[in-house]
């Protein structure tokens, strides 16, 4: 059966190069040690800025949080970038499907995004999350329903939601109807809750769940990073719980925390198959006569020229 890993580890926060070289060299790793799909957490490339509040006040903005968030806009990298071409490029060289949590910049405006890589096409898809979470939502921007990317693999087919976009029951609900069949779950909630999120959307879907967690200490950050408030884990800023669920809700590997280290799981396409048996949420368990989602795809632009 094939195998699929999941990478838990941190990123190298406002220094792209050096995300980039580790990105490849953990991708490296995965692929020798015969992963066919590797799985990076949120915000890898770019990184997390755990514990900043980027000076934003209700109804103020100071000058350090606008430096700040220069700092954060000019560690994220473009689509069509050279960053981003060199982790297609290892991807292609490797032979190895690759789900990654990018900070995007596009125009002005930066996106949580993850990206999907292809080692035949290069970028199969950029998923920008949709809801930022909290305060996120200040320096990220929210995507739209152009980017619910899948694409086919030798596993199956793979999608992407991040962190607490898998508390959006329409979004899920999307994903499954999409046919996902490794569905990817990139995060930094490292909360022991997750993994039990986890397990029910392999119960509710019926499809293998890669969830890939950051973990990195607060030493990894810059001396001048302002942690502004008290991290529950003290020097750990994201502990990890990095998890692989089967269709039948169990767990093949993980949760780990507090270590850096890549899980991995044999992937069996027939098990998706037979949990169908009894229930498909997008298919003989639904009520389309009772109810009914309507997903736009198309990019809602804020100016169109004619």
């Amino acid at each position: 059966m094939p195998t699929a890993a999941v990478v838990q580890a941190g990123s190298v926060p406002f220094d792209i190069d050096a995300s980039v070289d580790k990105a490849i060299r953990l991708m490296t790793e995965a692929r020798d040690n015969g992963a066919e799909i590797a799985v990076f957490p949120e915000a890898f490339i770019g990184g997390y800025p755990k514990g900043s509040t980027f000076g934003a006040p209700v109804g103020l903005r100071t000058d350090d949080g606008r430096r700040q968030y220069e700092r954060y806009s000019n560690g994220a990298v473009t689509l069509d970038g050279p960053d981003v071409e060199r982790l297609a490029e290892a991807a292609k060289e490797l032979g190895l499907f690759v789900v990654i949590g990018i900070i995007e910049r596009l125009g002005n405006t930066l996106y949580c995004t993850a990206l999907m890589l292809d080692p035949g096409v290069g970028i199969a898809g950029a998923h920008r999350k949709l809801m930022p979470t909290g305060s996120e939502r200040l320096i990220w921007g929210f995507g739209d329903g152009s980017t619910l990317d899948t694409m086919d693999t030798p596993l199956g087919r793979v999608g992407s939601v991040i962190c607490w976009e898998n508390y959006m029951p329409l979004l899920r609900q999307a994903m499954y109807a999409k046919g996902v069949e490794l569905y990817c779950a990139p995060t930094v909630d490292d909360r022991p809750t997750w993994a039990a999120t986890m397990t029910h959307i392999a119960l509710e879907g019926r499809t293998h769940v890669l969830s890939a967690c950051q973990f990195i200490t607060t030493d990894a950050y810059p001396d001048d990073h302002p942690f502004e408030v008290d991290l529950p884990y003290g020097s750990t800023a994201i502990r990890g719980g990095s998890i692989i669920v089967a269709p039948t809700g169990e767990v093949l590997a993980g949760p780990v925390y507090d270590e850096e280290t890549i899980l991995y799981a044999e992937i069996d396409p027939t098990a998706k198959t037979r949990s169908h048996l009894d229930f498909d949420v997008v298919g003989h368990y639904s009520r389309p006569d009772v109810f009914e989602l309507t997903v736009r795809t198309e990019p809602r632009n804020s100016v169109s020229f004619d």
